[in-house]
């Protein structure tokens, strides 16, 4: 998952400089807008389902039995075409309300009708790719993510060479149906029981995972409508190519977060629940995540916070310059997010679904708060200051709720990780902030260099001297030192 991630992040760094040139800095904000509609309507439509049958899925091969896995995944396919009818029909409904309130325009409608198609293949090759997740067949799932990510790609290329501004929503539509396709592919490869169940029991078993399906729709609804009105309202009150600023240094920020999350989350949240009577198993495993988050995020924050400006314009154009600003206080909040990323399934996985509901409510309503009052006191770069402030409380919030439910603590190698990194993406800020760019420039790829290093040497130390990633490393001259002590 780790290389298929990475794979997506190049990819994806090759379709946003042939957006950058091929639509321009309004073209990208019209992406993003296009993309939050979806995000919105997608998310109520799909009533979490696709998530939470991940876990009864989990569940139900731990238990080796037979039977329930062909009744979750019969139900998980019947209730995902419904759903995605659903919400096609919604979003084709509302299409003139969305332009409107999106864009300031009703010229986008048809648009906007046109991403229902999409909402209902991506809950048909969600219901699929949650098959695969909960059978943990993760080499499937990543050649899945490759294959759409090649396909994304062209498919992008194509279309804004071809159409420009409106190419847009035809590359949507077309990278969707290759997802579907391509996770029909690899879910009729495993051998799901064949069972009868009627369609009143249907209801009655997805009843079970909308209850906990409720709880990630809800989170996935919130942080969709964090996004839409982010764009909604800086369109309003600046312009689409603000909208354009923002996406630029937001997706830059979240590129190696995403990596990150992308290789460990495949097999963690399955791992987690698998455990979740388990408290200290719980928190072993909760630390273990930090651990190697950190130190797999760490340098690749450090690098884009340095090279900013030199990132911006090799992945976009110089258009995209003043997106610096705001990518730099996106980066300080992206720690927060592999902080408190591995604590946030420590409730979905105990089914603790009220106190996941209570946090993330909570701290989406602060994020809107934060983000109005940031742009009307700040402009643009306030946008970015509000999701930096926000993390930091969040991640605070969530060690609480975590330690009342298990007792969990931050282990010595996770504090002393933290004290050391830390400090050090503070101190970069700041230089890249206030030094003249050549010198800040310098002293930061120092510090990078430096970090990665030992960044490296705690990976190392973390998945063994005898594992095929730390053998090829020893095999790099430069890289030997990383293999030579075994302490950090």
């Amino acid at each position: 998952m780790g290389g298929a991630a990475g794979i997506n992040v190049l990819l994806g760094m090759v379709r946003t400089k042939f957006a950058a040139v091929l639509i321009g800095i309004t073209g990208v904000g019209m992406l993003a807008g296009f993309s939050s509609i979806q995000g919105i309507i997608g998310t109520f439509a799909g009533l979490g389902i696709q998530s939470s049958a991940v876990r009864e899925i989990a569940k139900a091969v731990g238990m080796g039995d037979e039977h329930a896995i062909g009744r979750v995944v019969l139900t998980l396919r019947r209730v995902c075409w419904l759903t995605g009818f659903t919400g096609m029909i919604t979003m084709m409904s509302l299409s003139p309300f969305l332009s409107q309130i999106t864009f300031g325009t009703s010229k986008y409608t048809i648009d906007i009708a046109a991403i229902g198609i999409i909402i209902l293949l991506n809950n048909v090759s969600g219901g699929q790719l949650a098959l695969i997740h909960g059978m943990r067949r993760i080499g499937d799932m990543a050649r899945a993510n490759i294959y759409g990510a090649l396909f994304a790609t062209a498919s992008s290329i194509g279309f804004y060479s071809w159409l420009g501004l409106r190419g847009i929503v035809p590359s949507m539509i077309s990278i969707a149906i290759m997802q579907l396709m391509l996770s029909w592919h690899f879910a009729r490869l495993l051998v799901v029981p064949q069972v009868t169940v009627s369609w009143k029991q249907t209801f009655k078993e997805a009843g079970n995972m909308v209850k906990l399906g409720m709880i990630f729709m809800w989170n996935g609804l919130l942080s969709s409508a964090v996004t839409y009105f982010t764009v909604t309202i800086i369109t309003q009150k600046i312009s689409t190519q603000a909208v354009g600023l923002y996406s630029a240094a937001f997706a830059l920020s979240g590129v190696l977060v995403n990596f990150v999350f992308g290789a460990m989350g495949a097999d963690y949240y399955p791992r987690l629940t698998g455990v979740a009577k388990d408290k200290a198993a719980v928190n072993r495993l909760v630390n273990e995540q930090t651990e190697i988050g950190l130190l797999l995020a760490i340098p690749g924050l450090l690098a884009t916070m340095v090279m900013a400006p030199w990132i911006i314009r090799i992945f976009y154009t110089s258009e995209f310059l003043p997106a610096v600003n705001l990518l730099e206080w996106f980066i300080l909040g992206c720690v927060g997010r592999v902080i408190s990323w591995p604590l946030g399934f420590v409730m979905l996985a105990q089914d603790k679904g009220r106190w996941f509901f209570l946090t993330e409510t909570s701290f989406n309503i602060i994020h809107v708060l934060l983000i109005a009052l940031g742009l009307f006191t700040f402009g643009i770069e306030g946008v970015a200051v509000a999701f930096f402030i926000m993390y930091i409380a969040y991640t605070a919030s969530v060690y609480v709720v975590v330690r009342h439910l298990t007792g969990f603590h931050w282990s010595p190698e996770s504090r002393q990780i933290g004290w050391r990194l830390l400090p050090i993406l503070a101190t970069t800020f700041f230089i890249v902030k206030y030094m003249p760019i050549w010198l800040a420039t310098v002293v930061g790829v120092f510090l990078t260099v430096f970090f990665s290093i030992y960044c490296l040497r705690g990976i190392v130390q973390r998945i063994g001297f005898d594992h095929s990633i730390t053998r090829i490393i020893c095999k790099m001259p430069v890289l030997r030192i990383v293999c030579i002590s075994k302490n950090i």
